[in-house]
């Protein structure tokens, strides 16, 4: 019995010590990797709907549009 609580102790100030690594695969904190390889630095990237954002195009609907027009006195997109 003294030896399962020793163990209960022991395993559980082991797992209290330790802490998750903060890095991303391998960049360091507030950093992570591009897809072409590099460390890029974190960025609260917003995209806002309806602006245009050249070589993308618009962002609507969690999705890239090439073009828009007013229809009703609405946007729409295709």
């Amino acid at each position: 019995m003294k030896l399962a609580i020793a163990l209960g102790v022991v395993s559980a100030a082991a797992l209290t010590a330790s802490t998750p690594a903060v890095a991303r695969q391998g960049c360091g904190v507030g950093f992570h990797r591009a897809p072409n390889g590099r460390c890029v630095p974190n960025r609260g990237q917003r995209w806002v709907v309806g602006r245009y954002y050249p070589g993308r195009g618009y962002w609507y609907n969690n999705r890239w549009w090439r073009h828009r027009y007013r229809h009703q006195n609405e946007w729409r997109y295709r």
